[in-house]
Parts: C-alpha cells; structure tokens; sequence
C-alpha cells in the first residue's frame, strides 16, 4: 500500500508574517568546541556538534491551541494544558471546508460551514479533524498574512463542536477574525463579545485549534485523508508548536 504525506505547516522563522520575533543564537560547529573546554583538533575536521538557542512565542509557526489559552475553566473543569490535550484528539480523520470565498474581516457563520459540508454531502463525526480553508496562507511572508483573513465566529465553531469535533484547523494567521476588525465592532458597539468569540467559547466547551496552517489545497480531497497534529509536550502552557501532516493511504 502506498502512503502520501503532504505538509500543512509554515516554517518557524523571522519574518513579516509573524507578530513577534523569532531570534536564533547558534553554536556552529567549529565556535562548539571551546564551549565544551575542548579544542577544534579535538573533534575531526576541527568540528564539534552544533547548538542552536531560539527564543519565540508559543503561538509562533504552526501551533496548537489547548483549552487553556482560552480560559482557566473549560465545560465547567479546570482548563486542560497543551500537555494533557489526549492524543487520540490528534490523530482522526480530517475534513477540508472549503471557505475560500468569504472575505477578509468577515466572520464565518455556522450557515457557511453547513452550506461548505452540504456540498461535498459529509456528515461530521465525532472526532473527526475540522480543517478551514481560506486560502489565506499565498500571503504568507507578507505583512498582509497578520490582517487579510476570514474567521471564525462562536456560532461556526459551537457547530463543529457540538457534532463531537475536538480539533478545528484554519490555514491563517489567526482563528477569530482579524484583531482590527474586533476592535472596531468592540468600539462601535461596546459589546466585548466582539472579543474572541470563537477562542471564548472554549470556556463554554473544551476544544483545540489548529492556527497557521498551510497547503490546504495539495490535499487530494475534502475528505479521505488523516490528520496528525501532535503538539510539542510543554508543560502546562497553553499551546505547542506542531508539525502537522495529512495522511493519505492508497492503493
């Protein structure tokens, strides 16, 4: 049997498309052996083994939110830490929405993810991986790929949520709309469920997204595929960087 392994993360690395830096300090291989008391004649070549320091948020690269990042309770519990979200979470079947028509700024209802799985005629199953599509990571190395963007509302993602989905992804920067385009309502209105709504409701019920994510379109279908997001292992905090790849067996 054959097996496809397709990409769907950005590299972690400086640059436009991050909010915050990354910085690098490396110990290269021939600066590595007088950091160990020894000498470069020391190691063959004249080269020791090499280290990198690298300084960068949790929320940087493609990442993994857990139900802590949203609140301290989630479903009436104490919120659960990237650490503890099951794994059985991270490996299921993945479903693409394809919502690449809905334009920066503007909130994705539960009405557009039932047209999006009504068109490709699936019924959501518990457990199953929820991956959005918006098309926004061809911005990516772009100051536009922090603000051109859909998101999701409270509404769509209590619907994924509700039909047992424990993972949803989305191919851009951020989960919620844009942070402009919260403020503004925020401040048009003075209601702070402007606010991260999508994020908050994980106070209401426990869930975890996946932001950041990329190459949406090199799956080979909106469904039969599986997805594998295993978070970095950091304790208690409230996200881990991920490698997450799709899965496609064939024939």
């Amino acid at each position: 049997m054959s097996r496809l392994l397709i990409d769907l993360s950005v590299p972690v690395l400086d640059g436009p498309s991050e909010a915050t830096p990354v910085e690098v300090e490396v110990l290269d291989h021939r600066a590595a052996p007088a950091a160990l008391g020894l000498r470069p004649e020391d190691f063959p070549e004249g080269e020791a083994i090499s280290n990198e320091t690298v300084t960068l948020t949790t929320h940087t690269g493609t990442h993994l939110d857990a139900p802590l990042h949203y609140g301290l309770v989630s479903g009436g519990e104490q919120a659960a830490a990237v650490d503890a979200v099951p794994l059985d979470w991270c490996l299921a079947p993945g479903v693409r929405l394809d919502l690449r028509h809905i334009p920066p700024g503007v909130g994705i209802t539960a009405d557009d993810v039932r047209d999006s799985l009504a068109k490709i005629d699936h019924e959501l199953q518990p457990g199953e991986i929820v991956l959005v599509w918006t098309g926004a990571d061809r911005l990516w190395g772009t100051d536009a790929y922090r603000t051109d963007f859909p998101g999701m509302t409270r509404e769509s993602t209590a619907y994924l949520v509700e039909r047992g989905v424990k993972i949803i992804g989305i191919d851009a920067w951020g989960f919620d709309r844009p942070f402009a385009s919260m403020l503004a309502d925020y401040r048009r209105h003075g209601d702070n469920r402007a606010l991260w709504p999508a994020h908050l409701y994980g106070r209401e019920q426990p869930y975890c997204q996946l932001e950041k994510l990329a190459n949406l379109g090199a799956l080979p279908g909106d469904t039969g595929f599986t997805v594998v997001c295993f978070p970095v292992k950091l304790a208690g905090l409230g996200a881990g960087w991920t490698r997450v790849v799709a899965v496609v067996d064939g024939t």
